[in-house]
């Protein structure tokens, strides 16, 4: 259903070069897929996330590749021809539900709003479907009348989702939902949108940075570092068995819950320049596992028992 091909998005700088947060990625997502996005901070998770929907603005750019969905590729589209797409196939839920949502504006209201952007005319049945996206995420219809501020974290991560759900698209984008929840409020979160997801059969892009949110709600894992896939493959299979050193290292950064007691393991170092251009593994300055080759050359990405893997030496 959704294709990503070859896509690279860069950054204007004052500098003078340009930044390539976003470098020849590669992925495909089915129907009903969840298919998770992580990695640490500033690797490129949101900026690809943005690149799929369209939504960049200046000074991020697509350089190359192309986003198709439903056969159509996104990239190519008019602003008008990506209006019939957005919302109605494809939805997407910000990180931050109380920068997304308007705070002088209901839950109602705002829900309103998107319905006659995409041609709902009929009060009753705005209201009617309002009611039941509300009900459908778990939360009292009542709340229709509530402003963004009079919700919890929870509740306004909820409404964001439901206002995704409006009109059933077949894909949904969501840009670290949990982010800003507690671990409890979380998992209620995660399992609400599993549950959303099997009684729908949308499919899913969820970008985190939290390897062990996902662990058991994902189907597939992509591991990204300084914009590119690190690794890509059935999440039990990466979580299980990671090849790539980083993905091993971001899974040796959390505490098991079963299992004997392990010291935690940080990742020394620091995340490339990617204003520079890089001649070498990206990973090399903090990896454990490097050899010769790897200050040499350009590491592709390469299938290692049905993971794919961005390493010359992989685990």
């Amino acid at each position: 259903m959704l294709e990503v091909s070859g896509l690279s998005v860069e950054y204007a700088t004052r500098r003078g070069g340009p930044v390539l947060a976003v470098d020849d990625v590669s992925f495909t997502v089915g129907r009903g897929e969840f298919l998770a996005v992580v990695g640490e901070s500033g690797c490129g998770k949101s900026t690809l996330l943005f690149a799929i929907a369209h939504l960049l603005s200046d000074p991020a750019r697509i350089t190359k590749g192309s986003v198709t969905f439903r056969g159509d590729n996104l990239v190519a589209m008019t602003d008008r021809q990506l209006t019939r797409v957005r919302w109605q196939h494809m939805s997407v839920v910000m990180q931050s539900a109380m920068n997304a949502l308007n705070p002088v504006k209901s839950v109602g209201a705002q829900l309103a709003d998107a319905m006659r952007a995409h041609g709902a005319r009929s009060r009753k049945a705005i209201e009617g479907r309002s009611t039941e996206v509300l009900r459908l995420v778990g939360i009292d219809p009542a709340h229709l009348r509530s402003y963004p501020h009079q919700l919890s974290g929870g509740m306004r991560q909820r409404a964001m989702i439901a206002m995704a759900l409006l009109f059933t698209p077949d894909l949904v984008i969501m840009d670290e939902p949990t982010s800003a929840l507690d671990v409890v409020a979380q998992r209620s979160l995660m399992v609400q949108i599993k549950e959303l997801q099997a009684t729908l059969g949308f499919a899913i892009v969820f970008v985190t940075h939290d390897m062990s949110l996902v662990s058991h709600f994902s189907d597939r894992l992509m591991v990204m570092y300084a914009g590119q896939v690190a690794e890509l493959g059935q999440t039990r299979q990466v979580f299980g068995h990671p090849r790539h050193p980083y993905s091993r290292g971001l899974l040796e950064a959390f505490p098991a819950i079963r299992g004997p007691k392990v010291p935690l393991a940080g990742i020394p170092g620091a995340p490339p320049d990617l204003a520079l251009i890089q001649n070498d593994c990206r990973f090399l300055s903090r990896c454990p596992r490097s050899v010769d080759e790897c200050a040499t050359r350009v590491p592709e990405l390469i299938e290692k028992d049905g993971t794919l893997v961005r390493c010359l030496n992989p685990c």
